[in-house]
């Protein structure tokens, strides 16, 4: 028989520093799946997770491998659940020639393929898609291309917004960064670089402002306190309604994003 825990990539262990292993595990339904085994000096009790990044088991220091694995067969069914959860079928591709639509601001916009002497992504004033492409381009431009198309229309939405809100804030972010993030949708450094999830700009216009007023309030306050919450009010009244669309399709887009952009 299989055995339903199996070691895939074990690392030495180092003591005082977070291990990680992956591991596969059948799953009571018999579907085989990837874990991420972490043992963290910091943990003080077994964990199980699942997000848009897979499943997460996390072991104190001195917790045992058999111990581990009885957690995972207690929590089985669970974990069954939860992997059907944020399993995201149809998701976009970038084919060459193939692909008819990208997705972009809540919706889908029509592509059309065209030769030309340059690779790049134009979007006209109907919001129709167009992706000329060299003779020569291989998969890594087409790619490279589309990520350049989705941050020049995140930084256009940015600088839309920002102006708006600057003036009740206590100073301007030292710049905006846009890179594809795990989990977050948006950070903010004490330096006042503000890091967005490239992904928000496939997200509804509304949702993506709300993480951009998010992240300016924490100029204001640093933390997730009352006071902070009400800087968001004030700016933002409908950020509860935006919350709600990220908890219902933030794992998506994420996912969308990532299947795009990946080779």
């Amino acid at each position: 028989m299989t055995p339903p825990f199996r070691l895939l990539a074990p690392r030495p262990a180092a003591s005082g520093r977070v291990e990680r292993e992956a591991v596969e595990f059948s799953l009571p339904d018999g579907r085989l799946i990837e874990l991420m085994r972490v043992r963290d000096p910091r943990a003080r009790r077994l964990r199980l997770s699942v997000d848009e990044r897979g499943a997460r088991l996390t072991l104190p220091p001195r917790s045992s491998l058999v111990a581990a694995e009885r957690f995972l067969h207690e929590h089985g069914d669970w974990l069954a659940a939860q992997i059907t959860r944020y399993t995201v079928d149809a998701l976009p591709t970038l084919v060459r020639g193939e692909t008819r639509a990208l997705p972009l601001r809540g919706g889908m916009a029509a592509l059309d393929w065209q030769e030309g002497r340059f690779t790049r992504l134009h979007q006209d004033d109907t919001g129709a898609l167009t992706f000329t492409t060299g003779a020569r381009a291989g998969d890594a431009a087409l790619r490279r291309a589309l990520r350049d198309f989705y941050e020049a229309q995140a930084r256009a939405d940015v600088g839309r917004w920002l102006p708006h809100y600057l003036p009740t804030l206590p100073r301007a972010p030292r710049r905006v960064r846009l890179k594809v993030m795990s989990s977050q949708w948006g950070s903010l450094a004490p330096d006042g670089t503000m890091a967005l999830d490239l992904g928000l700009v496939l997200a509804r216009p509304s949702a993506f402002e709300y993480v951009l007023v998010h992240e300016l309030c924490h100029l204001v306050r640093a933390d997730h306190s009352r006071a902070f919450w009400h800087e968001v009010e004030a700016r933002f009244p409908q950020w509860r309604a935006e919350r709600d669309y990220f908890h219902a399709e933030g794992r998506r887009l994420k996912a969308m994003m990532r299947a795009l952009l990946a080779a």
